[in-house]
């Protein structure tokens, strides 16, 4: 009887630490303590270790087992660290040797076989940061930890599987393997084509009409821009939302894996078996809570909608609707680009780096789009609905666009409307130009352009931005909506190939933030 030593990783929201599972087999009467903050899912894991070895072939030894998880201070949650436990104890015992070479992530069954877990993505590339080169996960999970480069995954069905690979010259009774064996897993690593078409099936050729709408949805994708559809019910406020995704360029490696990795923690960990290229979409009800749009929870905060539409859209449709305070915990996330939560078990944060889409009807029944209609709000009805969306949120609203419902003969007579792709080739190549401009600073889009460099570097002379002055001089414009036009107006410039945003792009930049119905 001696020591045992595995590893395994523990996520706390998405960073991942090294835990070191120490296993110690005394002369006593049997026992199995669990030392290190575990929680009741980890505390659990006593009775599953047990069974899944009994059933495997090679019980525990009937001794006092006290396993350790270092280091001890970290709170540490989940099912993930069972077969790191088991493979420690086993190594204790003298059945194995070279566990604390590898990392060990998977649940156990109560028959011995290895079932999946969350977050393998992000706990597989924590480890490979950590210069583990062997990462032992469940056969489910093999897809999803081959994601990562430079690491040797080995997958395997059965615990026996597990055993047979890593045991001792000197132990004879390990229980045989199974049919398949344990298998090496070939790294995909970020650069493998697996990249999902950007254009779904939801094409911006099926909206009719909505011209001024449509370019409003194009200048967002080009620049990453803020936007709010302002409009009766039945215009297309939210059939135009729901294709802003269509138009957004395919992500890069990184932004891929950090989508990917936001997957893995937020659904069911066998649903992840490649990047994820196209950017999210979220659109959560109206009755959605706090905790459910920012993230939240008991213990551990769990990602919200803002972090799984990160590097994506956030569409919140009737936004009036949603409560004031939902609403408010947005305007962190969109200024910094991630969400702190906090809980006496500790912190944690999450990117959110989305674009803001709002719908919203002009008042409660929706029909206060002009005369001949039958609106039978009164004012101070109107006025207590739009109020709903305050101040500082609307100032944050990049573009604010009126949707009118379309008239039959626009319908009949216009031309067939452009595609997702027409509107997607205008801009990637936008972004393009973005970025060569911007990557000196570190940036990628306009919208993430700060006043320093527009006011220095990227200055535009003062007779384009003559009307703008004014406007923030008799106060129609904060000076965070002086900074929101000056990063429209290069967008603009950019879909145009300009050189320099002019007079003109500057005045239609603040006609497409200031609309109102």
């Amino acid at each position: 009887m001696g020591m045992g030593r595995a590893r395994s990783v523990v996520l706390v929201g998405m960073d991942g630490h090294l835990i070191e599972v120490e296993a110690d087999i005394g002369q006593s009467l049997p026992a199995f303590v669990l030392l290190g903050l575990p929680d009741a899912a980890l505390r659990e894991s006593q009775d599953r270790i047990r069974s899944a070895a009994k059933n495997a072939g090679l019980q525990l030894p009937r001794r006092r087992l006290t396993v350790n998880l270092f280091p001890a201070s970290l709170p540490k949650s989940g099912s993930g660290l069972d077969l790191a436990i088991l493979a420690s104890a086993w190594a204790a015992d003298g059945h194995l040797t070279g566990t604390d070479d590898a990392v060990f992530l998977a649940e156990l069954g109560l028959d011995g076989r290895l079932r999946p877990v969350k977050g393998v993505l992000p706990a597989v590339a924590a480890a490979a940061a950590a210069g583990v080169e062997t990462v032992v996960v469940s056969a489910d999970n093999a897809a999803e930890a081959a994601l990562v480069p430079g690491v040797e995954i080995l997958a395997a069905e059965h615990v026996c599987d597990v055993a047979a690979a890593f045991s001792a010259a000197e132990s004879a009774a390990m229980p045989e393997a199974g049919s398949e064996g344990i298998q090496r897993v070939t790294s995909a690593g970020g650069g493998c084509e697996d990249q999902e078409e950007s254009v779904g099936h939801q094409d911006l050729a099926d909206v009719r009409g909505q011209h001024e709408a449509r370019f409003a949805l194009e200048v967002a994708a080009a620049g990453g821009h803020h936007m709010m559809f302002i409009g009766a019910p039945g215009a297309g406020k939210t059939m135009l939302a729901e294709r802003l995704p269509s138009v957004l360029p395919a992500l890069d490696d990184d932004a891929a894996m950090e989508v990917t990795a936001i997957a893995s923690i937020s659904s069911h960990a066998e649903t992840v078996t490649r990047l994820q290229r196209r950017a999210p979409y979220q659109a959560p009800h109206h009755s959605a809570s706090a905790p459910a749009i920012v993230g939240g929870g008991s213990r551990i905060p769990v990602p919200g909608a803002v972090t799984r539409a990160h590097r994506g859209v956030l569409f919140l449709d009737e936004a009036p609707e949603f409560p004031r305070r939902v609403l408010d915990s947005l305007r962190q996330p969109l200024e910094t680009g991630s969400i702190c939560l906090q809980r006496a078990a500790g912190q944690v944060t999450y990117p959110a780096q989305f674009q803001l889409v709002l719908a919203a009807n002009p008042c409660p029944c929706g029909m206060n789009v002009g005369r001949g209609t039958a609106c039978t709000c009164s004012v101070a009805e109107r006025r207590r609905y739009l109020s709903r969306l305050s101040g500082p949120l609307l100032d944050r609203m990049d573009l604010q666009v009126h949707v009118e419902r379309p008239r039959s003969a626009a319908i009949a007579l216009q031309e067939p409307a452009e595609s997702s792709a027409e509107v997607l080739s205008r801009v990637v190549r936008a972004r393009q130009i973005q970025r060569e401009r911007l990557l000196p600073y570190g940036l990628r889009l306009n919208s993430e352009a700060p006043m320093s460099l527009l006011s220095r570097d990227l200055r535009l002379p003062a007779s384009s931005t003559r009307l703008l002055n004014q406007a923030l001089d008799r106060a129609a414009l904060s000076l965070r909506g002086y900074l929101r036009v000056l990063r429209l107006a290069w967008t603009l410039a950019d879909i145009c190939a300009k050189d320099t945003p002019d007079q003109d792009d500057v005045d239609a930049a603040m006609q497409l933030r200031l609309t109102r119905s």
